[in-house]
Protein backbone atom coordinates (compact mmCIF):
# COMPACT_ATOMS: atom_id res chain seq x y z
CA UNK A 1 0.00 0.00 0.00
CA UNK A 2 2.79 2.17 1.05
CA UNK A 3 4.47 1.66 -2.22
CA UNK A 4 1.09 3.13 -4.21
CA UNK A 5 1.30 6.42 -2.17
CA UNK A 6 5.14 7.20 -3.54
CA UNK A 7 5.71 6.78 -7.42
CA UNK A 8 9.11 6.71 -8.67
CA UNK A 9 11.09 9.75 -10.85
CA UNK A 10 9.05 11.61 -9.05
CA UNK A 11 9.76 15.51 -10.26
CA UNK A 12 9.59 19.15 -8.86
CA UNK A 13 11.35 21.49 -6.68
CA UNK A 14 12.47 20.60 -2.54
CA UNK A 15 12.18 23.27 -0.05
CA UNK A 16 15.92 24.87 -0.29
CA UNK A 17 15.51 25.50 -3.99
CA UNK A 18 12.16 27.43 -3.48
CA UNK A 19 13.67 29.36 -0.82
CA UNK A 20 17.12 30.26 -2.30
CA UNK A 21 15.06 31.61 -5.24
CA UNK A 22 12.85 33.46 -3.00
CA UNK A 23 16.00 34.89 -1.35
CA UNK A 24 17.14 35.77 -4.90
CA UNK A 25 14.01 37.76 -5.81
CA UNK A 26 14.39 39.39 -2.30
CA UNK A 27 18.10 40.72 -3.06
CA UNK A 28 17.18 42.01 -6.51
CA UNK A 29 14.01 43.81 -5.36
CA UNK A 30 16.31 45.46 -2.40
CA UNK A 31 18.85 46.26 -5.25
CA UNK A 32 15.68 47.73 -8.07
CA UNK A 33 13.55 49.66 -5.72
CA UNK A 34 15.19 52.51 -4.49
CA UNK A 35 16.92 53.19 -7.69
CA UNK A 36 13.52 53.09 -9.06
CA UNK A 37 12.31 55.71 -6.18
CA UNK A 38 15.66 57.75 -7.53
CA UNK A 39 14.46 57.63 -11.14
CA UNK A 40 11.01 58.37 -10.31
CA UNK A 41 12.57 61.62 -8.27
CA UNK A 42 14.61 62.36 -10.99
CA UNK A 43 12.14 62.67 -13.57
CA UNK A 44 10.07 64.98 -11.53
CA UNK A 45 12.40 66.87 -10.93
CA UNK A 46 13.06 67.28 -15.00
CA UNK A 47 9.80 67.95 -15.17
CA UNK A 48 9.87 71.30 -12.83
CA UNK A 49 12.74 72.22 -14.90
CA UNK A 50 11.20 71.59 -18.34
CA UNK A 51 8.29 73.87 -16.64
CA UNK A 52 10.46 77.19 -15.82
CA UNK A 53 12.19 76.90 -19.12
CA UNK A 54 8.39 76.94 -20.77
CA UNK A 55 7.60 79.50 -18.36
CA UNK A 56 10.38 81.74 -19.46
CA UNK A 57 9.75 81.17 -23.05
CA UNK A 58 6.10 82.33 -22.44
CA UNK A 59 6.75 85.66 -20.35
CA UNK A 60 9.36 86.51 -23.30
CA UNK A 61 6.99 86.14 -25.82
CA UNK A 62 4.45 88.14 -23.47
CA UNK A 63 7.03 91.03 -22.80
CA UNK A 64 7.79 91.20 -26.52
CA UNK A 65 3.72 92.23 -26.99
CA UNK A 66 3.73 93.90 -23.45
CA UNK A 67 6.85 95.46 -22.92
CA UNK A 68 5.40 97.11 -19.55
CA UNK A 69 3.05 94.59 -18.55
CA UNK A 70 3.51 92.52 -15.90
CA UNK A 71 2.86 88.65 -15.10
CA UNK A 72 1.13 87.77 -11.67
CA UNK A 73 0.10 84.04 -12.55
CA UNK A 74 -0.14 81.69 -14.95
CA UNK A 75 -3.40 82.51 -16.77
CA UNK A 76 -1.08 84.86 -19.08
CA UNK A 77 1.84 82.48 -19.60
CA UNK A 78 -1.32 79.79 -20.83
CA UNK A 79 -2.45 82.52 -23.46
CA UNK A 80 1.15 82.64 -24.62
CA UNK A 81 1.28 78.75 -25.20
CA UNK A 82 2.27 77.71 -21.54
CA UNK A 83 0.82 74.31 -20.35
CA UNK A 84 1.96 73.43 -16.70
CA UNK A 85 2.58 69.48 -16.12
CA UNK A 86 0.41 68.22 -14.13
CA UNK A 87 1.37 68.46 -9.96
CA UNK A 88 3.89 71.28 -10.97
CA UNK A 89 3.59 74.28 -9.30
CA UNK A 90 4.36 77.51 -11.27
CA UNK A 91 4.57 80.79 -9.38
CA UNK A 92 5.55 83.78 -11.90
CA UNK A 93 5.68 87.20 -11.01
CA UNK A 94 7.62 90.78 -11.63
CA UNK A 95 7.65 92.94 -14.87
CA UNK A 96 10.46 92.28 -18.07
CA UNK A 97 13.51 93.64 -16.03
CA UNK A 98 12.10 92.04 -12.30
CA UNK A 99 11.03 88.44 -13.33
CA UNK A 100 11.01 85.62 -11.76
CA UNK A 101 9.69 82.12 -11.79
CA UNK A 102 9.76 79.59 -9.43
CA UNK A 103 8.38 75.92 -9.86
CA UNK A 104 8.16 72.67 -7.88
CA UNK A 105 6.72 69.37 -8.39
CA UNK A 106 5.01 68.15 -5.65
CA UNK A 107 7.02 64.94 -5.13
CA UNK A 108 10.11 65.90 -6.37
CA UNK A 109 12.95 67.70 -3.91
CA UNK A 110 14.32 70.50 -6.29
CA UNK A 111 12.94 73.96 -6.58
CA UNK A 112 13.52 76.01 -9.44
CA UNK A 113 13.88 79.38 -9.82
CA UNK A 114 14.34 81.87 -13.15
CA UNK A 115 15.49 85.60 -13.20
CA UNK A 116 15.14 87.74 -15.63
CA UNK A 117 18.12 86.99 -17.50
CA UNK A 118 16.82 83.72 -17.63
CA UNK A 119 19.21 82.07 -15.23
CA UNK A 120 18.03 79.06 -13.50
CA UNK A 121 19.11 78.06 -10.12
CA UNK A 122 17.67 75.21 -8.30
CA UNK A 123 17.67 74.88 -4.40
Amino acid sequence: MFQKLTKRNQKGFTLIELMIVIAIIGILAAIAIPNFISYRRRSYNSAANSDIKNAYTSAQAYFADSPTGSVSGTAILAAYGFRQTVNVTVTPSGTQSTLQIVTAHGSGNRTYTADSEGAITNN
